[in-house]
């Protein structure tokens, strides 16, 4: 089976695959972002975690003096 393809179907094929490739560019650049903002709040929370801990801690020393 051949299927003749037309200027039209071709054009219309490469101008979609033209938009297709922008969006999976644009797509990685978001996914890329929303990588580094997740990585940077996961430390953001571990620093509160620990900062918690410490003054859990220091709540619960006996007072020195």
């Amino acid at each position: 089976m051949e299927t003749e393809w037309t200027e039209d179907t071709i054009q219309r094929i490469t101008t979609e695959n033209a938009t297709l490739k922008q969006r999976v560019r644009q797509l990685t650049t978001d996914n890329r972002t929303l990588d580094e903002r997740l990585k940077a709040a996961r430390s953001n929370l571990r620093f509160q975690d620990r900062r918690v801990a410490d003054l859990e801690a220091q709540i619960a020393a006996p007072p020195s003096g």
